[in-house]
């Protein structure tokens, strides 16, 4: 990329210094990279790389910390606090020993500072406002200068005021390639930021003083169905950086069909011999996991959280167990006289719920579920997919898999449970 002229961007100065306004130029986010085979980039699902110049051998680059509208998925839309526009804020991208200079500029109604989650740099570069610098204050820019001296995953966010600025979008990934490669080499390459929010049906702004009960669950700012899946091809090597910026909860991650291991945190690498098989990976709050894995036999696998509210959309949690409870044929008919659009929920469990329409306040998720090659898939909030096919096609989307015959789970017919011994109606049925 071609460089500003030095009256265009001004020259960094050591501690994290008020300069001028940098180029707004460098606000604009870049596209999503193409979900190609990796050739030292990463993709972002549903998110975007921070666009950078080279400036006299510095990589130059500009985060603008503003309010903004941002849909989480279709039908629910926030006012969320953000870095270029965007929950999470745009990936930045460098290589291991790349000397790189961020302009901070503030559009916030408070002060604010970036802390390099993870990253190794001089004190005065390490953004806690107070502390290792003065906070940036509204409608100032600063600037911070400093070398990733070694490659890895990490994070960035405000070190001010965390429990809103967080709690309202604020947060990002950061990725370090190594100058030169290390072990076997990766053909896709994936990076998710997990956060979570709490948002009221009906409203749009997130409660960032919420201290438990989180309702809105996402993966790169997005809940299911509206999650980009992630792709790859039968064989192909996969990497999957996984970072959790949630202000309260840890997430176990899952993925379906496939065995891997983690290869590296936000600490950096673990060693060959350290790690172990695994299918769910614990990511904490502040943390990183990376995995890798051998992309298997092909489907449509789901990989999510496996704590089962981190599994819904809007749900509200305060509620008595309903599993069992003896509904009146005329409850409904009369409640609803009084309380319009009434219905008696979770009687007979949750399953069914995503099919029913029933009204709900504007703005809200609350059941929303995704479609399925086999009807309504129930799953939300912190959830997305791998699509592992063959071959990919060269270009679109990619659909629902086509199982071969006799692969999908049936109904079991009257014959099989007679010749097995099994004693069962074929028509099933539960309590």
């Amino acid at each position: 990329m071609t460089g500003p002229s030095r009256r265009e961007v001004l020259a960094a100065v050591g501690g994290a210094t008020l300069v001028g306004a940098a180029p707004r130029a460098l606000a604009q986010a870049t596209s999503s990279v193409p979900q190609a085979r990796s050739r030292g980039r990463v993709v972002t699902p549903d998110g975007v790389t921070l666009p950078w110049r080279t400036v006299n051998g510095v990589k130059v680059f500009h985060l603008i910390a503003a309010p903004a509208v941002h849909e989480v998925v279709d039908g629910l839309k926030i006012n969320a606090w953000t870095y270029n526009g965007r929950v999470p804020g745009p990936t930045i991208e460098a290589t291991e020993g790349d000397r790189c200079r961020f302009y901070v500029s503030n559009d916030l109604p408070e002060p604010t500072s970036v802390h390099w989650h993870g990253v190794l740099l001089p004190n005065g570069m390490d953004g806690v406002g107070g502390l290792t610098q003065p906070p940036i204050p509204p409608g100032a820019t600063f600037v911070y200068e400093f070398v990733f001296d070694r490659a890895g995953t990490f994070l960035y966010h405000p070190h001010i005021d965390e429990m809103t600025q967080v709690g309202l979008g604020m947060m990002g990934l950061i990725v370090v390639h190594p100058r030169r490669p290390v072990g076997p080499r990766v053909d896709r390459d994936y990076a998710l930021l997990l956060a979570e929010f709490m948002v009221p049906a009906g409203m749009a702004r997130p409660e960032p003083q919420e201290p438990s009960d989180f309702n809105v669950l996402t993966i790169n700012g997005r809940s299911y169905p509206g999650t980009t899946p992630m792709v790859a091809e039968t064989g192909e090597r996969v990497r999957i950086r996984i970072g959790n910026l949630s202000p309260m909860d840890h997430h176990p991650i899952h993925l379906h069909g496939h065995v891997f291991e983690v290869v590296a945190t936000n600490g950096g690498p673990v060693s060959p011999a350290a790690r172990v098989p695994e299918t769910t990976v614990l990511v904490s709050v502040g943390d990183v996991r990376t995995i890798e894995f051998v992309a298997g036999d092909p489907g449509d696998w789901a990989m999510h959280c496996h704590m089962t509210h981190h599994m819904m959309n809007q749900m509200g949690h305060a509620r008595p167990a309903m599993v069992g409870a003896h509904v009146p044929p005329d409850l409904e008919a009369r409640l609803q006289r009084l309380v319009p659009g009434y219905m008696s929920m979770g009687t007979a469990g949750m399953a069914d719920m995503g099919e029913m329409k029933m009204p709900a306040p504007e703005n809200s998720v609350p059941m929303k579920v995704g479609p399925g090659p086999f009807g309504h898939f129930d799953l939300g909030g912190m959830t997305t997919l791998l699509k592992v096919r063959a071959r990919l096609p060269a270009q679109g989307g990619v659909g629902w898999y086509d199982h071969p015959p006799g692969t999908v789970a049936r109904a079991a017919t009257a014959e099989e449970l007679r010749a097995d011994g099994i004693e069962r109606d074929v028509g099933g049925g539960g309590a």
